[in-house]
């Protein structure tokens, strides 16, 4: 890298941090006045309507946290348009994986319940559509089967985060096949997405909500990284018939890691150390 390379980066950087505290009053101002849309007006739209907004409001909102956008159709892929009404599985690495895909496609997202108690976000996702579970519950699970089948077969896409919690983007954690059941009982197309962050040539942990960090540690994170990009691969829909939810997961999984290009032998390290519980593989957050 050159001097006047060096210099333009240590400029860029300085300028991000100068302006995220205003970038992070216009998003409050976004998650606000999208809140009273979704009270106000969302129980009175047709679906088409909801659809368009919650499109246009993830856009914004990416806009605002200074993610650029890049949507890449696979070969033997259906275009986003055309797949309404199918579950997504898609690799979990922050809380704004759920803009990325959004913006994309008008999906409703299944989280824990802890969200619905969160300030603001929580009564936000809850108009939107948002379904949530609650851990711990035994027939949980079930339930959450019941509702996504439902909006399946009404045409709502459904997103899914199967490997119940966050990663820094570098592997992948074994796919939970919970929610797949819904799309088997709906005959529901299920379709892998695959996300990754990068700045630049390289893959960016920027965004990755992992550990510790808080919320608005993650937020200051993104919006002070320059040239913050989100690709999204948008697959071809996994072949279900005569295969089990744990095949369909595996499968999916299996997709995501090669367009990645994560090593399995990494992801599986990786899921053998981070068990997780039944009843968190449902989690947005």
């Amino acid at each position: 890298m050159s001097i006047l390379q060096r210099a333009y980066e240590r400029i860029l950087a300085a300028s991000l941090v100068v302006l995220a505290p205003v970038a992070m009053l216009f998003l409050v101002i976004h998650v606000t006045w999208g809140l009273l849309v979704g009270v106000i007006l969302f129980p009175a739209l047709p679906a088409g309507a909801r659809n368009a907004l919650v499109q246009f409001w993830a856009r914004i909102a990416l806009v605002l946290l200074g993610i650029r956008l890049e949507l890449t159709i696979e070969p033997n892929a259906a275009q986003p348009k055309d797949t309404l009404g199918s579950l997504l599985l898609i690799n979990h690495t922050s809380w704004s994986d759920v803009f990325v895909v959004a913006a994309v496609a008008p999906a409703r997202f299944v989280a824990k319940s802890e969200l619905a108690s969160w300030p603001v976000l929580g009564r936000f996702a809850a108009c939107v559509g948002t379904i949530f579970v609650q851990r711990g519950r035994r027939h949980a699970v079930a339930q959450v089967n019941a509702s996504v089948a439902q909006r399946l077969r009404e045409g709502q896409s459904i997103g899914v985060f199967p490997e119940g919690t966050t990663t820094d983007g570098t592997y992948l954690l074994r796919f939970h096949a919970n929610l797949v059941q819904a799309a088997l009982e709906a005959n529901a197309p299920v379709i892998p997405l695959a996300l990754q962050y990068r700045q630049g040539d390289a893959p960016s942990t920027a965004p990755a909500y992992v550990g510790d960090i808080s919320i608005f540690e993650s937020l200051w994170s993104i919006l002070k990284a320059p040239r913050l990009e989100a690709r999204l691969h948008w697959l071809p829909a996994i072949a279900t018939e005569s295969r089990s939810r744990h095949a369909i997961a595996d499968a999916a999984r299996s997709a995501i890691a090669t367009t990645l290009r994560l090593s399995d032998h990494v992801a599986q390290e990786a899921s053998n150390g981070d068990t997780v519980s039944v009843n968190e593989d449902l989690s947005v957050l």
